[in-house]
């Protein structure tokens, strides 16, 4: 396992290096690797830029179920464009019967910890259980919350994986001129039914 020391000297090296730098030094330790995604704003950019460096490297996709139309016609075309291989993963129980049973509970809710479990937290763990990396690489940025500001573009998971994420510096204003240079799409449509607030955490990363 990476030692808090060879992370701290990596993220020294690579503060300012380029995304693809980044991705070819993670495959340098690892090509046992994948790339998760939801498909929100910007994920483009990471499907992209690992693709570019290792093509065909696993694309985990944890669909909640409760994602919107433009997602999913979002996620359709940036399947197709950029020829990824997605992995689906979705919930043991389909949207229509947990709406039924126990509909979106609120963040306060008792029931919300249990539909964060069921949507994202398990799907997520078979997927990982199941490719058992040994580099995740994610589209996280500084700034989104306040658990991603500590973390830095190398950090390690609660599961020892080594988290990856090149673009962690970037601002939107980098991200659009990237998604532009290499024409790629965006969809600001999205919906994580797990955080009723843009900057909290669901559980997945911290």
């Amino acid at each position: 396992m990476i030692t808090e020391n060879q992370i701290k000297e990596l993220n020294d090296a690579y503060k300012s290096a380029k995304p693809s730098d980044i991705i070819q030094k993670a495959f340098e330790l690892s090509k046992e690797a994948v790339v998760t995604t939801n498909f929100r704003p910007y994920e483009a950019a990471i499907l992209y830029a690992v693709n570019t460096v290792e093509a065909n490297v696993p694309v985990v996709w944890c669909d909640t179920g409760y994602n919107t139309p433009q997602t999913y016609r979002h996620a359709e075309k940036v399947i197709k464009d950029l020829n990824i291989n997605v992995f689906l993963y979705v919930p043991k129980q389909t949207s229509a019967h947990r709406d039924v049973v126990m509909g979106i509970p609120s963040v306060d809710a008792p029931e919300h910890a249990l539909f964060t479990e069921q949507v994202k937290l398990e799907p997520f763990r078979r997927a990982m259980e199941e490719h058992k990396p040994k580099v995740w690489f994610t589209n996280l940025r500084q700034g989104q919350t306040a658990f991603r500001d500590s973390i830095g573009i190398f950090s390690v998971s609660k599961d020892g994986v080594l988290k990856v994420s090149p673009f962690y510096y970037w601002s939107d204003a980098d991200l659009d001129k990237y998604l532009e240079e290499h024409n790629l799409p965006n969809e600001f449509k999205y919906f994580d039914p797990t955080k009723a607030l843009e900057n909290r955490e669901c559980g997945l990363h911290a």
